[in-house]
């Protein structure tokens, strides 16, 4: 940007020492050269970009990227300017007083423009495999860039109240009183804001993973985590909005960080073939200890525990290695399956609620005992 400062300036010079031309032509000839200039510029990016592809490292493109449209901005405004220049010199109109001001205000929020795109493009390349030697997760990556977006903001701020003739001391002398006003008048809004902070740091969960809460009706993926809000994705699809505050006063569980997911069922076997009970226990823990699905590092546990009303009950107890929901369900639905052959193959059946009805058989008496 300074090398296309200085030839727009020494472009502007020309004009103002030697030229004859009239304002209008002067006018044409800056347009020309911006059209020219922003041509240029294209070209000069086309060819850095074609470059950039073939290196080894994913920044340089990333950089390429982000100045192409600051850049091509710039030079319009730079371009215009020099022509509202031209035209101050013509004119006695106040409105032209405002040019010197302008271009320094541009400046400086073009290059906060170029440096938040930079920011927003590297937040989703640090997530990307490879581009760092530790990957950054989703959430460590979106908290470090808001965090940085809103430095740049702030201090962009400051710097154009400077350039404009505001005092900063001033300034940050009046947010040191209002603050306090300004802190018991939206309350609600910096408790949110501070717990999102405190989720950034603590981190119970990240962007992607699975919660719940037993205090509240609150279960889904975590999509966003905002300053002020947290955006859950509902198992039904739906999106949820939490404030950040709520989850400083709550119980939140986080089933996606689980080691294990756990199989507990309870089988009932008729008695009339308790004789065959033991035989069906032992044979299905020692199908689960020989499942490569389950985890026999994990509590197994496979026991009679209970005379039910019209069965004999044995559970089963046991954890399998993956994680995931639908795998999860397929080795439980292989597990149940080889419990069924296990029953069937020692000659038991299982049982379901029946009832047994005696009838008492009384013999008439005869007609004549009466």
């Amino acid at each position: 940007m300074e090398v296309l400062t200085n030839a727009m300036a020494s472009f502007q010079a020309i004009l103002e020492s030697g030229s004859k031309f009239p304002w209008v032509g002067q006018v044409f000839l800056i347009v020309l050269a911006t059209l020219l200039a922003a041509y240029l510029m294209k070209k000069l990016f086309d060819r850095l970009a074609l470059k950039a592809k073939n290196s080894n490292t994913a920044f340089d493109d990333l950089l390429i990227d982000t100045a192409r449209k600051p850049v091509g901005v710039f030079i319009w405004f730079e371009g215009i300017l020099l022509a509202a220049d031209v035209v101050r010199r013509v004119s006695d109109e106040a409105v032209f007083s405002l040019i010197d001001p302008i271009r320094e205000v541009s400046f400086i929020t073009i290059f906060a423009w170029f440096a938040v795109r930079l920011i927003r493009q590297a937040e989703d390349l640090v997530q990307q495999p490879g581009v760092l030697k530790k990957e950054m997760d989703a959430t460590t990556a979106s908290a470090l860039g808001k965090l940085f977006r809103l430095s740049v903001i702030i201090t962009t701020a400051l710097v154009i109240l400077q350039t404009l003739g505001f005092s900063i001391s001033g300034i940050l002398a009046f947010g040191g009183i209002g603050g306090i006003a300004i802190g018991f008048a939206a309350k609600d809004l910096l408790s949110n804001f501070f717990g999102g902070l405190m989720i950034y740091m603590d981190q119970p969960f990240r962007v992607g993973d699975w919660v719940r809460s037993p205090d509240k009706d609150i279960e889904g993926t975590v999509e966003d985590i905002g300053w002020r809000l947290t955006c859950i994705r509902t198992f039904d699809k739906r999106p949820l909005y939490v404030p950040n505050a709520t989850f400083a006063s709550i119980s939140v569980e986080n089933p996606s960080r689980m080691s294990n997911r756990r199989i507990k069922e309870t089988v009932g076997v008729r008695y009339d073939d308790a004789d065959k009970v033991a035989a069906i226990v032992a044979d299905v823990k020692q199908m689960l200890l020989d499942h490569p699905e389950i985890d026999t590092e994990q509590t197994l546990i496979v026991n009679v525990n209970a005379f039910a009303s019209s069965s004999i009950d044995f559970f089963i107890y046991t954890f399998t290695k993956t994680t995931e929901w639908i795998r999860f369900h397929e080795i439980k639905q292989d597990v149940m399956l080889k419990v069924i052959d296990i029953v069937q193959r020692n000659g038991a059946e299982f049982a379901f609620p029946t009832q047994t009805l005696h009838l008492l058989n009384e013999e008439p008496e005869p007609a004549g005992m009466k």
